[in-house]
């Protein structure tokens, strides 16, 4: 049964293309969701892109009729920009102010009434990325849903980039004799992906286990490449830090994504080994540390300086953690040191778009602050003979469109998880301190 959706203006601000994705339903925009775009169209960051693209959208459209009257889709659906269902009176009861979100709820209202009428009326359905639009929208019978077609896939199912096997004894020690597995040995009923590790354990209980991980061709099971050696000062104090050293480390992995809770050493780990690279071994001209500059709880404002003042505030994390690298004993040494290297670079993520970016190892903290098109647009910046890094905790956001299942970063995990460029560690133990860990999981 065809169903008539409503939406509202968060979804099209989030997912420009969402009104093509109701296959061969009806599409409703409420004319005052047009208003809300024109208020955000002058904007100059990814709210005002999408609110431009929304606008040459529905202007394309435009040539195939009056969206008044209901333009036809290719997927069977027709998508129509709604000004006869504006009254407010049915709304007057429950809410009374007439906000954009009320006015929104009310073309819905209205088309739910006018649909019960008919001998073969369609559900009603209002879709929002508001928890509280959907709340009111269950408060006055109205069907209300999120959208869902941008998430990849639940943070419960993301994959970790690691797995653990339980095996005969008999196979662990076929791999320490000969230092390597077929995949097909273990008689897996999963898949395993290219630069995914492998935990074995001896399935009788003994303490008899090693750590592998899947070949670039997905064919085998090797060794890690590096030995337990302390890197800029830093040793893996676990398993899943020592997995992500080894794709640190790789230069045959140009694309890495860590993903943890914090104080898990995501962003210490990462700058630890793009010293070693770009300090030591040469490897990359340069070391390029740059984060998005979304504030946590209300903003600060303007603030006072050049640029380098201007960013020291939302670049102060990367800071701290070059500071305990290079055992600074005072303030203002980290800055002259940075002054002293100019192979290490610490931007903020606005500075970087639009470039090209060869021969670097590129760190991108907070990434799960990201949009799918934002992830897009650096990863493809990315040029020849560099590496890239992308971290973050799906679970701590702070973009108003984004979640743990449909941020940028989620979604490169699971896009490149099977690509033998890319690898990818979800950190689980914190080691930061053990009120940080406690904080971590009970808070």
């Amino acid at each position: 049964m065809k169903k008539i959706y409503v939406i509202d203006t968060n979804v099209l601000l989030h997912d420009p293309n969402s009104m093509f994705a109701f296959e061969d339903n009806d599409v409703v925009i409420p004319a005052i969701v047009l208003e809300e775009i024109d208020s955000k169209k002058r904007n100059a960051d990814e709210l005002g892109r999408n609110a431009r693209y929304v606008s040459r959208l529905l202007d394309g459209l435009r040539s195939k009729g009056r969206l008044h009257d209901g333009i036809p889709l290719e997927g069977g659906g027709m998508l129509k920009v709604e000004l006869n269902h504006r009254s407010f009176a049915k709304m007057q009861e429950m809410f009374g102010e007439i906000t954009a979100d009320n006015r929104i709820l009310a073309v819905a209202l209205n088309y739910l009434s006018e649909e019960q009428g008919k001998e073969a009326p369609k559900p009603v359905v209002i879709v929002s990325k508001d928890t509280l639009v959907r709340i009111k929208a269950d408060v006055l019978g109205l069907t209300a849903e999120d959208y869902l077609k941008d998430r990849t896939v639940s943070l419960s199912d993301m994959y970790t980039g690691y797995v653990t096997v339980h095996a005969h004894p008999s196979v662990i020690d076929e791999f320490y004799s000969f230092r390597q597995l077929s995949v097909q040995s273990l008689g897996l009923s999963f898949q395993l992906f290219p630069n995914e590790f492998v935990i074995l354990r001896d399935e009788m209980g003994t303490s008899k286990s090693a750590l592998l991980k899947v070949s670039a061709d997905g064919n085998k099971l090797e060794p890690l490449f590096l030995s337990n050696d302390a890197v800029w000062g830093i040793s893996a104090r676990n398993a899943q830090q020592r997995m992500a050293l080894e794709l640190l480390l790789n230069d045959d992995v140009p694309l890495v994504t860590l993903t943890g809770k914090a104080g898990t050493g995501k962003t210490l780990l990462a700058l630890a080994s793009g010293l070693l690279k770009v300090e030591d071994e040469r490897k990359y001209k340069k070391l390029l540390i740059a984060r998005p500059v979304v504030p946590m709880g209300k903003d600060i404002g303007y603030l006072p300086g050049e640029k380098e003042e201007k960013l020291r505030p939302w670049m102060q994390p990367v800071y701290d953690n070059l500071e305990f690298l290079f055992d600074t004993k005072k303030n203002g040494d980290i800055d002259k040191i940075l002054a002293g290297l100019s192979s290490i670079q610490v931007e903020a993520l606005t500075y970087i778009r639009g470039r090209s970016i060869p021969g670097q190892y590129i760190i991108i903290d907070e990434a799960q602050n990201l949009t799918r098109h934002e992830v897009k647009t650096i990863v493809s910046r990315v040029g020849e003979g560099s590496k890239i890094v992308l971290m973050g905790d799906p679970e701590q956001i702070d973009h108003p469109y984004l979640d743990a299942s449909s941020n940028g970063l989620t979604h490169v995990v699971e896009r490149f998880k099977s690509e033998n460029l890319s690898g990818h560690i979800t950190l689980e133990k914190g080691e930061r301190s053990h009120l940080a860990q406690l904080a971590a999981d009970l808070l």
